[in-house]
Formats: C-alpha cells, sequence, structure tokens
C-alpha cells in the first residue's frame, strides 16, 4: 500500500487549520493536496487528537497481525485435512 505524504500528526494539523476558519481551497492550495485527498483526510482523521491517531495506528497493525496468524493457521489446517 502506498505510504502517504505526511504523518498523521501532520494530516490532523491540516484538518485543525480548515476548522479554525481557513478555506478548505486555500489550505489544499498551500498544502499541495487535493479537495479530494483532504475530505478523505477529513473522514478518516475527523475529530481525532494526535494521541487517537497513534493509538489508531497501532490497532490497525495488530490487526493485520492477527489476521495473517488466522490465515496460516487456517492454511496449517487445510493441508492437515487433505493430508488425512
Amino acid at each position: 500500500m502506498k505510504r502517504s505524504r505526511f504523518s498523521e500528526e501532520q494530516i490532523i494539523a491540516i484538518l485543525k487549520e480548515q476548522e479554525a476558519g481557513m478555506l478548505t481551497a486555500d489550505v489544499c492550495r498551500k498544502r499541495g493536496i487535493s479537495s479530494a485527498t483532504f475530505y478523505k483526510y477529513k473522514s478518516k482523521f475527523g475529530g481525532l487528537e494526535i494521541s487517537d491517531a497513534r493509538r489508531l495506528r497501532a490497532l490497525e497493525q495488530e490487526n493485520a497481525r492477527l489476521k495473517k496468524l488466522l490465515a496460516d493457521q487456517m492454511l496449517d489446517n487445510a493441508v492437515l485435512k487433505d493430508l488425512a
């Protein structure tokens, strides 16, 4: 997956600029992002604080690790069934 050019902290700062009263178009032009990207960020990080964003990232990483473990376990079970 493509890594974002901005960290979660920077994205939250961008959203706070817009919430402070700056026009969305001005924020997008200043940061060099499209309005679609801005609204994607807003849907994912809107209302979050920096600590919440870090916790969200940690939970997403743990979820990905658990999904991988589950897939490996299901594959092992399938192989054992085929052998039996």
